[in-house]
């Protein structure tokens, strides 16, 4: 990712670090996006496509919050050092992040706002996962207002707009993803078992803010679907 973000604060992380974690996550999971909405209408094939976006809601937090409980519960178990335990949390800091561009580039394509450019891409994750200050930021640079950002102006400006835009969103998503995953990375290695309910418990909570910023993304689901 081009920025100006260089070893920015982020828990021991440099800041391009994490934004390469970022990028490699939206690379491996964009070609998935298809498969992954037509794994959530597998029950429901003639799902509606509000139907079809609370089951990609769903499948995000349940996997994010078992990841998170899951390696919780391996750096609990007896004989896992330290340096295990954090070994075990680097490598689902990027699997979280898989999951989020996932989820988010689901709904994109669900509401049929392209994902054909990588600025795109990396605009809409990120201002999902930074939440109501990424919806500031984009809307601030933009000089747009509206309710849906990602359906109103990521789908519409020029990609040297979206440039600057991710400029400040990466920035700000070293800051605040740099320092709530260390917050939670520690509370993972803590042992007994209290690990999995931290790591478990907080990826929830990070999850249900990533639904609801979606939801105010996209607004609600169209009536026909429009992929773009």
């Amino acid at each position: 990712m081009t920025t100006d973000v260089h070893d920015e604060p982020g828990e021991g992380i440099p800041g391009q670090r994490v934004l390469d974690l970022l990028d490699k996550a939206i690379g491996l999971q964009t070609p998935l996006v298809r498969k992954n909405i037509a794994r959530s209408r597998q029950r429901n094939p003639e799902a509606t496509l509000a139907q079809t976006i609370r089951a990609l809601e769903r499948m995000y937090v349940s996997g994010l919050t078992g990841t998170g409980a899951a390696v919780g519960g391996a750096a609990a178990a007896p004989g896992v050092g330290t340096g295990v335990a954090l070994a075990l949390s680097a490598g689902e800091a990027l699997s979280s992040l898989e999951l989020s561009a996932l989820f988010a580039l689901s709904l994109a394509e669900v509401h049929g706002v392209p994902i054909d450019e990588l600025e795109r891409r990396r605009t809409i994750v990120m201002g999902i996962m930074l939440g109501g200050s990424g919806s500031a930021t984009i809307t601030k640079i933009a000089e747009r207002t509206g309710q849906h950002w990602a359906r109103q102006i990521v789908a519409s400006i020029p990609v040297q707009t979206l440039r600057q835009i991710n400029k400040v969103l990466g920035r700000n998503f070293v800051v605040k993803y740099g320092t709530k995953q260390g917050i939670i990375v520690l509370g993972r290695v803590i042992p007994f078992g209290v690990g999995a309910v931290i790591g478990g418990g907080a990826n929830a909570g990070l999850a249900a803010l990533a639904v609801r910023a979606g939801r105010r993304a996209f607004g609600p689901a169209p009536d026909t679907w429009e992929q773009g």
